[in-house]
């Protein structure tokens, strides 16, 4: 009987396993069917050949145009930033990353299709010329932008020094659009300035530091760092780090940022890509934090992008530093340049860029703790106050209006700091007891 029993148990198993294996079966099948790769590389071939055959001006075709116009189409379609480069486009990116360009200073994004000013890079010619973030490039030398790709709209940005562009812009606030002629140069600019746009960097009230980042370059992380001592040698207790309209740039330069302000070994940023071969990375901290009692603010604004959206997501998810302004542009993938047989190369988003607390960037953005909304024509004005000669070339009673206009972000980020550092002292002068208390 409990041989029986046992018998009439395993065929019930079998049969079960039997059932549910040919299910997964059948099901992978119909996926296989369903995404069969030579299929629809069968249709292909054969729209390829019927353009050849039948297409009025298709004498005039070659196999390869036809294959080159389809791999740009497919990669357009998958994001802004990826892209398929033919052999003379590839090699004048080698070229570009391995000496200097010329420029007009702008980073360039790609907003609901349309070209948009990230942010213009200070002391550029863009700068000067009054370009601001979210102005939207119309065209170029007379050549209308719209079905321009990122790659396009760059080769046509740059050139040789001292050469000329005529970029039509339009703003929000113009009836219409309107031309500004620039003179190309070579982009270098400084970096790090002080709240009076120059290298001095004297503490303010209360003991409140101001250092601006305008973008991550070679030697942003240096030049902070003798700010900071600059700022620390005069009793520093409080810093706002600004990275207003800081379009990003170079992602080591972004982790020594964060490192001055993290214990060793305190995961940055991650990166995390789809395919196994594309490696998942994670940048930590090799210092020490420098500025352990200096309590920090950080500026954003939607100008703010890429490697500043990388440090103000990792210091306000570790809560080294709380973030005011506005949502920032939402930069946060990787591009990987992948060399093909022919010369030709694909620039594709392999990877995106996460906070320590896995929070995405790309399309999201960092959202401050406190949001400060300003307006356009604050923005000007600030912009005017830090442009040279930028209030001097105004008449008297424009002059007095931008003198007049306050910065209410970096108003409310210095009451902010004065707060917490009285907060500090008076913990510290009562024996610790409020500072236990605030910590419980």
């Amino acid at each position: 009987m409990k041989k029986r029993l046992l018998y009439i148990f395993l065929i019930t198993v079998l049969g079960l396993n039997l059932f549910v294996g040919a299910q997964i079966y059948l099901s992978s099948a119909q996926a296989a069917e369903k995404e069969n790769v030579y299929s629809h590389v069968e249709l292909f071939m054969r729209v390829l050949e019927r353009v050849r055959q039948d297409y009025v001006d298709g004498a005039n075709l070659t196999y390869q145009d036809l294959i080159y116009s389809s791999l740009r189409g497919m990669i357009s379609t998958l994001d802004p930033h990826s892209e398929f480069m033919e052999p003379v486009k590839y090699t004048d990116l080698k070229n570009d990353t391995e000496g200097a360009f010329g420029g007009v200073g702008i980073v360039v994004g790609l907003r609901d299709g349309v070209l948009t000013v990230v942010a213009p890079m200070e002391d550029t010619p863009a700068f000067k010329a009054g370009v601001l973030t979210g102005d939207k490039i119309v065209k170029i030398d007379g050549r209308g932008t719209e079905k321009a790709t990122m790659g396009d709209a760059v080769k046509r940005l740059r050139g040789e020094p001292d050469s000329e562009v005529t970029i039509t812009f339009a703003r929000p606030s113009w009836p219409e659009p309107k031309d500004f002629k620039l003179k190309r140069a070579v982009i270098k600019v400084a970096t790090v300035k002080d709240v009076n746009n120059r290298g001095e960097f004297p503490l303010g009230e209360n003991k409140i530091g101001y250092v601006r980042l305008t973008q991550f370059g070679e030697q942003t992380s240096g030049d902070l760092s003798a700010a900071l001592k600059k700022l620390s040698n005069q009793g520093m207790t409080g810093l706002v780090l600004d990275l207003r309209n800081n379009p990003g740039g170079l992602l080591d330069q972004a982790v020594k940022v964060c490192e001055m302000f993290l214990p060793r070994g305190q995961l940055i940023v991650s990166t995390e890509g789809r395919a196994a071969r594309v490696k998942a990375e994670e940048y930590r901290a090799s210092g020490r934090d420098q500025f352990p009692k200096v309590q920090i603010v950080i500026l954003v604004n939607n100008g703010s992008a890429s490697a500043s959206e990388i440090v103000s997501g990792c210091l306000q998810d570790l809560g080294r530093a709380y973030v005011m302004g506005e949502q920032t542009f939402g930069k946060g993938s990787v591009q990987s340049i992948l060399p093909l047989q022919d010369g030709s190369a694909l620039r594709l988003t392999t990877a995106k860029y996460y906070t320590p607390s896995h929070k995405v960037i790309h399309e999201h953005g960092i959202k401050p703790d406190s949001i400060i909304p300003t307006t356009q024509e604050e923005e000007e004005a600030l912009y005017l106050r830090r442009l040279t000669g930028g209030i001097e070339n105004l008449d008297e009673a424009q002059q007095t209006r931008v003198r007049n206009v306050k910065d209410v972000q970096l108003d409310r980020a210095n009451d902010f700091l004065k707060g917490m550092v009285m907060f500090r002292e008076r913990a510290n002068s009562d024996g610790g007891g409020a500072g236990k208390l605030a910590a419980q």
